[in-house]
């Protein structure tokens, strides 16, 4: 499969991207656990569909030291007993926050008490940047078809 569009191509893009890819390392650099900035990433792509970016977090993950059972129960989180209290949180606000277009009213007020028992305001800053980064990455990696299963750990840093 070919990608639609030629992001490293086009100067329009980028521009755009040295923002994104600032933005991208000022949350990895973030108090946000790293291993909830993986899962949280990867849940998030999945629900999306961005397979570009499944394979990056994947194998980010991995790289990092993550084990497979809990990257291959990710998308069956609410299931698995592998994950943390404060992953689950996390998930779960990941989840509510991409699925905001499909009439779930956005992150409940249950939530977001849930998730703010687990992390403090720095972290719920970067976990809601964070959710609404990959949304924006994955749209455009999924509208332009960007192909996957090519990425190295550590291509982009």
């Amino acid at each position: 499969m070919d990608a639609r569009l030629n992001f490293l191509a086009s100067p329009t893009a980028g521009k755009a991207l040295k923002h994104f890819i600032s933005a991208g390392k000022a949350l990895k650099d973030s108090p946000l656990p790293a291993a909830t900035q993986e899962l949280v990433a990867l849940r998030v792509s999945q629900i999306n569909g961005c397979a570009v970016c499944i394979d990056m977090h994947t194998k980010e993950a991995a790289a990092a030291g993550e084990s497979s059972v809990r990257l291959h129960l990710v998308a069956a989180w609410r299931e698995a007993t592998v994950f943390t209290e404060a992953e689950r949180a996390a998930l779960e606000l990941a989840e509510q926050g991409t699925r905001v277009a499909d009439g779930a009213g956005g992150v409940s007020d249950a939530v977001w008490a849930y998730v703010a028992k687990h992390y403090d305001e720095e972290q719920l800053t970067a976990l809601v940047m964070l959710v609404s980064f990959m949304n924006t990455v994955n749209r455009l990696n999924v509208i332009t078809q960007q192909p996957a299963g090519n990425y190295e750990p550590g291509q982009f840093h």
